[in-house]
């Protein structure tokens, strides 16, 4: 979305972020493949899209970031980045996820969540629909306790799906994630 473009508008209804404007959810999905469309399970293609858009609340907090959306609060005030971040009341760990999404964001990929593999993300280069996810990326805190086990069985998992499996985590505030992308080798 070129910067001279009116930012859409949204509205936060409790506690979810909504573009309500069907024209405004079609403009969103089409630039970055943001959003769900209500009751659509797949969007084949952008122009069909007839719903309002449900947004991810990091995907929210980015689209506020970059002036691509302004959210209405519940008492009609537009929120700012920090205003709606605790509106939408963030823990430390989904600020440190947000830092994780933003980067990711700017290098180009697509960004989903990764819970149907029990990660954090999943990442695209063109996008859902599109593509296979080829990236699954789980987020450690710096200071969490790492289970090798766990790492194997991640590992295994990106494997049998054919996606890389990186591990990422954050370091000082301001500074960009840590990524480690692992491979399996055969013998």
């Amino acid at each position: 979305m070129d910067s001279s473009a009116e930012p859409v508008r949204a509205k936060l209804i409790g506690g979810v972020v909504v573009v309500p404007s069907v024209e405004g959810s079609r403009r969103l999905y089409s630039i970055g493949f943001y959003g769900r469309p209500m009751g659509v399970e797949k969007v084949r293609d952008p122009s069909s899209i007839s719903s309002p858009l449900v947004l991810d609340p990091l995907e929210a907090l980015y689209l506020v970031e970059r002036g691509m959306i302004e959210v209405e609060g519940e008492d009609g005030r537009v929120l700012d980045f920090s205003s709606l971040k605790e509106a939408l009341g963030l823990t430390g760990r989904q600020e440190k996820l947000y830092l994780l999404y933003r980067s990711l964001r700017s290098r180009g990929l697509v960004v989903r969540s990764g819970l149907k593999y029990g990660a954090s993300f999943v990442a695209y280069r063109k996008g859902p629909g599109l593509e296979h996810a080829p990236f699954i990326i789980h987020y450690y805190d710096p200071d969490e306790p790492f289970d090798p086990v766990e790492l194997v069985r991640a590992g295994r998992l990106s494997h049998s799906v054919k996606k890389t499996f990186i591990v990422a985590t954050t370091g000082q505030v301001g500074e960009e994630p840590y990524y480690i992308m692992l491979k399996w080798l055969r013998p």
